[in-house]
């Protein structure tokens, strides 16, 4: 079996199922890895000999990714990987089963999303300068993330027509290519406003030649990366002390938490989120229960005692 079957699964995750390259990185790393074992286990040779996987196979590579120190998590990413490769060489009629739907991943920890609490939020968003127009950029970068839920990659691929400031409503383009409109109140709004009234034009000025759809912009006028984007957000949490180790998606788990927290429908989350499945979305209504609960215990006068240890 060649390696260009591996080659074609990457072409068709890229071009049929529009995969971010976020993941055509991860499932390419994650199989590559693997074949990389065959090598090593049956001789270069028969390293893209799928057929013969079986498995017993599987699972002394499983376990070799445990013994190696990766967490669950990451192996589980890359059985995922393969899964879909499998599932691929049996669709194409390479392999007549998907051997790899028979091992399960590790069992995951429950591990809730990290939000930002209203105070956070209040201090992050007045971190940037609204008198430059870098500053007027990222604020209006923070304001609109926390208000639409957004992730990175449709941030950055927004273009300045997809905004409409008067319906305060944006057109995203999420994964797969699925359109859907986010909505955002006045603070984002006034800070879109103030950044495309003069920062982005002061920012567009810098590129020569076609000018740029792009809704943000670069220093020099080009649309922001999603390695951008992540960079001047850790700066200004860095700046607001809002908490290490959180990154641009954090304030997608904080406006879904702080829906569901004001009492919104879990669908009406779901379709402003861009999830295909509720079950996506459901993980927020545990943040919110444990939210409650601290709450509660915080408060309540009888939260904190202790139960009767005895009785007549």
């Amino acid at each position: 079996m060649a390696a260009h079957h591996l080659d074609a699964f990457l072409g068709y995750l890229a071009n049929v199922r529009q995969c971010s390259p976020h993941t055509l990185e991860s499932y390419a790393c994650s199989i590559q890895q693997f074949v990389a074992y065959l090598g090593r286990t049956w001789g270069a040779e028969h390293a893209y000999d799928f057929a013969r996987v079986d498995y017993p196979v599987l699972r002394r590579y499983a376990a070799q990714l445990s013994r190696s120190a990766y967490e669950r998590s990451s192996i589980g990413t890359k059985l995922a990987g393969l899964r879909a490769f499998f599932r691929y060489l049996v669709r194409e009629h390479v392999l007549a089963y998907n051997v790899v739907e028979l091992l399960p991943g590790p069992k995951q920890p429950k591990r809730l999303p990290k939000v930002f609490d209203h105070e956070e939020i209040e201090k992050l968003v007045v971190q940037p300068s609204p008198e430059t127009p870098l500053g007027q950029r990222d604020r209006a970068i923070l304001e609109t993330f926390y208000a639409t839920g957004m992730r990175v990659g449709e941030l950055v691929g927004l273009d300045a027509g997809d905004v409409e400031l008067a319906a305060r409503t944006a057109r995203v383009l999420g994964k797969r290519r699925k359109e859907r409109t986010v909505l955002f109140g006045e603070p984002a709004a006034a800070a879109l406003r103030s950044y495309l009234g003069q920062g982005r034009e002061a920012l567009a000025a810098q590129r020569r030649g076609v000018p740029e759809s792009a809704l943000f912009l670069s220093k020099t006028g080009r649309r922001l990366t999603t390695g951008a984007v992540r960079d001047l957000v850790r700066k200004h949490l860095l700046a607001a002390a809002a908490g290490h180790g959180r990154s641009p998606h954090a304030f997608r788990h904080t406006f879904a938490t702080h829906l569901l927290d004001a009492g919104a429908d879990l669908r009406a989350v779901q379709e402003l989120l861009g999830h295909a499945s509720l079950n996506s979305t459901q993980v927020y209504t545990h943040v919110s229960t444990a939210r409650l609960k601290r709450a509660y215990e915080g408060a309540h006068p009888l939260a904190r005692l202790e139960g009767p240890t005895g009785g007549e």
